[in-house]
């Protein structure tokens, strides 16, 4: 029987699901006080994140510290509150020439979240994480104080708070800088790869492209292991647009917008049907390279025109298990991951591979280091809690890293990187769950 004033609360993959107190308001002062109040709380915003580190007993929701405060057009740079969605961003900003500087693969998390797991994208390479778009945010602490922290103000603060999962308190609001475009589409190059040698080459050759990125067939073994297709892109100029297009190059055609309406059965997601569809993924490109343009959403957020696709991995849910693995052992490492997956039977319908450049050092507690970063969704089934151990067992062997934002079942070895975030009232379930196994 649920507890009274507690619900049923799950992120983005529905896995975990747990009984929770959530606090939902605009009010700084009753957010001050409702941190001083609280023993144990963690801050939650979009719930787009699939892993737990952002559920906990007590939850506050951003999801009303959603205003724009400020904004100079001539600089690009933006304040708002950090409940404010990436979308919102993008609504606001593209018209006027804006882009976000850093994107993930979604664009309906919150500012608040950005900041929290330092995302990064398809650009990490050439232009780092999130971080290096932020100016500042404020910071409800624990003690209720408000804090404003940049570089040079309390910068403690700033780089604790980066990549530090909500732990460190509460965002208020933060300031970014976008950067500007000409145009709201991708002048894009989509390059077939028959092997992981093939693929390394191209991202080696492709190190001067701004976006890169690579779907990846993690059911193929022998020779065919790594087969995948490279996607690099540039902004488009105005001049690169057909003439439809040049009339309007900031606006981009709405597209129809399909919504998957109920959780799929169990038996729809297998091996098979995983293999069927990298199998016509991979062939529906005929040409070994194809040119094309596309707008923003089709190249940063192919799913996000999907509602709901969350659903077609059943109410089980499903993980999304993401490491990075450092550059020089990067081939080799992979491949002991791919050949475990196919081994498994436990196949990943979406298998994304980027290249990850230097870091930051001052950002110690961000997931990105230099190297390969390769991120697999999984249904949640009583076999993959092994798979993960084998996983985990690899990436350790090789030195990497385990996203955080998506762990929701890797050993605390991997994952309890944190550093001075080790305050008592700051509590997520993710954390409950790696201190349990230390």
């Amino acid at each position: 029987m649920m507890e009274k004033n507690r619900k049923l609360i799950s992120n983005w993959g529905n896995f975990p699901i747990i009984e929770a107190h959530e606090k939902i308001s605009d009010s700084i002062e009753e957010i001050k006080n409702f941190v001083k109040e609280s023993r144990q709380i963690i801050a939650r915003g979009s719930g787009r994140c699939y892993g737990d580190a952002s559920l906990g007993d007590y939850i506050f929701s951003t999801r009303k510290l959603n205003k724009f405060l400020s904004f100079d057009s001539d600089n690009g740079i933006l304040e708002c509150e950090s409940g404010v969605l990436l979308s919102d961003i993008l609504e606001f900003g593209i018209p006027k020439g804006y882009f976000l500087s850093v994107t993930p693969g979604t664009r309906f998390i919150t500012i608040g979240g950005a900041i929290a797991s330092d995302v990064h994208g398809k650009n990490h390479h050439s232009e780092g994480a999130f971080s290096t778009c932020l100016l500042s945010f404020s910071l409800v602490t624990e003690n209720g104080e408000e804090k404003t922290c940049s570089r040079k103000e309390n910068p403690d603060k700033f780089w604790a708070t980066l990549g530090g999962m909500g732990l460190t308190g509460i965002i208020i609001s933060a300031k970014i800088r976008l950067k500007k475009i000409e145009t709201a589409y991708i002048k894009q190059e989509s390059i077939k790869a028959y092997s992981l040698d093939e693929i390394f080459r191209l991202f080696d050759e492709s190190e001067n492209w701004t976006y890169t990125v690579a779907w990846i067939d993690c059911l193929q073994r022998g020779k065919d292991i790594g087969r995948s297709i490279l996607q690099r892109g540039e902004f488009a100029k105005k001049a690169d647009l057909p003439y439809d297009l040049a009339k309007q190059p900031l606006k981009i055609k709405k597209k129809l917008s399909p919504t998957i309406p109920f959780y799929f059965p169990e038996f729809v997601l297998n091996k098979f049907s995983i293999k069927v569809f990298n199998y016509l993924y991979f062939a529906k490109q005929r040409q070994k390279v194809l040119k094309n343009i596309l707008d923003y959403e089709s190249f940063f957020y192919p799913l996000d025109v999907i509602k709901s696709w969350n659903k077609i991995y059943g109410k089980k849910g499903f993980i999304q298990y993401q490491m990075v693995i450092p550059k020089n052992k990067g081939k080799e490492g992979m491949r002991r991951i791919l050949e475990t997956i196919a081994n498994s039977g436990n196949g990943s319908f979406l298998a994304v591979l980027k290249l990850f450049g230097k870091s930051d050092p001052k950002a110690y507690n961000s997931f990105p280091m230099e190297g390969y970063t390769l991120a697999l969704d999984f249904k949640v089934n009583d076999r993959l809690p092994i798979l993960v151990e084998k996983l985990d067992a690899i990436v350790e062997e090789f030195s990497g890293r385990i996203y955080r934002t998506k762990d929701s079942m890797s050993k605390s070895s991997l994952t309890n990187y944190l550093e001075n975030v080790d305050s008592e009232k700051f509590i997520s379930h993710q954390q409950k769950r790696i201190l349990s196994r230390e």
